[in-house]
């Protein structure tokens, strides 16, 4: 018998209720993967309290995958059973997850499920911020808020290795000594210091090619005035607000505001998805880009994971192992 976390009614860590999930027959044109592991994102605390936009009751928690492919649907092609992958799949926090094979990835051979139940949400959204919306290049200077969470690490793996100089912020001293000891060239705690001041210092006025912007109101203002000319600002997320305000004298800089959502970009299929695993993937083979794990909890303390995004201080990802 197939069991995951069912949400029946929005609250707190309480309503997620692990017991018997109805699957029913594989859908045509889906894989059913055996969950190895699976990772934690901050929205999934969203989808659970109710704030999250769109979502229904009700629903099985979980947004990602590793794991193999036990069977495989009508029409589907490419895909075999046994093959280890990862992906992006609704309903992950369980035994078996139904998936789009469109949304899968072959893990490679030298990561574990947990590592790679660390790459589908934050290295995916990170990659598409970067690439596909920011139009990365090697010599950029990036600003990368949230520099620990699972997004922001992502990033700065990703900028660094395309040979950026990379400024993170953040709100604890640990997770930027910990981005520091990764490469980032610049890390500022933005409660007790001015981020553009310190951009105007470090880059001799020049500021910042490209921005992600994903804490929100709290921190708008003080990222919008570190860009440099034809800088990019991409928005996603907003951990600390979602409504802001912004003073057009943006315009005398000729800054791009660049909104994204992974869930629901064209791009992201058409490009993204592509891009990630000709050019990702290979380097994840390689080792030259590694998964940013923090911690691993067995399957059955989704609750404590769940207060550890809210205690915000791990650095990368957490994961849920289904493995011994």
């Amino acid at each position: 018998m197939t069991k995951g976390y069912l949400v029946s009614e929005f609250g707190g860590p309480d309503v997620m209720v692990w017991g018997a999930l109805n699957l029913g027959a594989l859908a045509a044109n889906a894989v059913r993967v055996r969950v190895g592991a699976s990772g934690i994102n901050f929205a999934e605390t969203r989808m659970r309290a109710g704030d999250y936009s769109g979502q229904e009751l009700p629903f099985v928690m979980g947004m990602e995958v590793a794991g193999t492919i036990e069977e495989v649907g009508e029409g589907v092609t490419g895909w075999s059973r046994g093959d280890r992958v990862l992906g992006r799949a609704r309903g992950a926090h369980a035994d078996v997850v139904d998936c789009d094979p469109d949304h899968l990835m072959l893990l490679p051979d030298n990561l574990s499920f947990v590592q790679g139940a660390a790459i589908p949400v934050g290295w995916l959204t990170a990659w598409h911020a970067l690439y596909t919306v920011g139009g990365m290049k090697a010599g950029d200077r990036i600003l990368v808020e949230a520099v620990g969470g699972s997004v922001g690490s992502a990033a700065l793996a990703l900028a660094k290795q395309a040979g950026c100089w990379v400024l993170g912020t953040a709100s604890r001293d640990e997770k930027l000594a910990q981005a520091a000891s990764m490469g980032c060239d610049a890390v500022v705690n933005y409660t007790r210091e001015s981020v553009s001041e310190q951009v105007a210092q470090l880059t001799q006025g020049q500021g910042m090619d490209i921005g992600l912007m994903t804490i929100g109101d709290a921190t708008a203002d003080d990222l919008i005035d570190s860009m440099g000319m034809d800088g990019r600002v991409v928005m996603f997320g907003s951990t600390g607000g979602r409504d802001i305000t912004f003073n057009l004298r943006i315009g005398i800089l000729n800054i791009q505001l660049l909104s994204m959502s992974i869930s629901t970009s064209p791009a992201f299929m058409t490009q993204t998805m592509p891009d990630f695993r000709t050019r990702a993937l290979p380097l994840f083979a390689s080792g030259e880009l590694e998964p940013i794990v923090d911690t691993v909890l067995p399957m059955s303390d989704l609750v404590r994971a769940h207060e550890m995004v809210d205690e915000r201080t791990h650095f990368g990802k957490v994961i849920l192992s289904n493995e011994d």
